[in-house]
């Protein structure tokens, strides 16, 4: 079973579920250190990270760190060759799915996934375009000599000067408000 064929699988579950005017996005990235496989941005920030059985589980702990400081729910779909081992890795806010099947795969939710209490605001921010951030400064009367600084420096600002809640709020609107995402099939 390959991540393509997890992959269609795991689409199909979640266009049956998400409401109009929600977001899904293939390989969001995340701090520059990873992609998330599947993005879904409604009234939280989900990520799907998908592991067929011909994938291995070494690049899993660091991308579960970087999801941890980002999103506020994370899901393993996993094929059943990996699922023993992937639950040792994960916190245990993370919901898993295992796929199954051949020529149909299936998904069986084994755990569901719980909010995140540990989103890292600097880390969430860096999903904004440098314009994005300037942007939210100015509105809050925060951009006055940041004008022509580094986009990191006014993600700093942003994660210092707003609060987390209002944050996450920030961030899916301009997520949701582009339109040149990549959007998924």
């Amino acid at each position: 079973m390959r991540d393509v064929d997890v992959r269609r699988a795991l689409m199909g579950d979640l266009t049956a579920q998400i409401d109009p005017g929600t977001l899904v996005l293939d390989e969001l990235d995340l701090c520059g250190l990873t992609r998330v496989d599947v993005a879904v941005v409604n009234g939280h920030l989900t990520g799907y990270e998908i592991k067929g059985s011909t994938d291995t589980l070494r690049r899993l702990p660091g991308q579960v760190t970087v999801y941890s400081q980002v999103l506020d729910f994370a899901e393993l779909v996993v094929a059943e060759n990996h699922y023993e081992r992937a639950l040792d890795l994960l916190p245990d806010w993370w919901g898993v799915r295992v796929a199954s099947g051949v020529d149909q795969v299936r998904l069986d939710g084994v755990r569901p996934a719980r909010m995140n209490a540990a989103v890292d605001p600097g880390a969430l921010v860096q999903l904004l375009w440098r314009d994005e951030a300037l942007s939210e400064l100015a509105a809050r009367g925060l951009a006055r000599g940041f004008r022509s600084r580094p986009r990191w420096i006014l993600w700093e600002r942003l994660a210092a000067e707003v609060p987390l809640e209002e944050l996450k709020t920030m961030v899916r609107a301009r997520l949701k408000g582009r339109t040149d995402w990549r959007v998924a099939r």
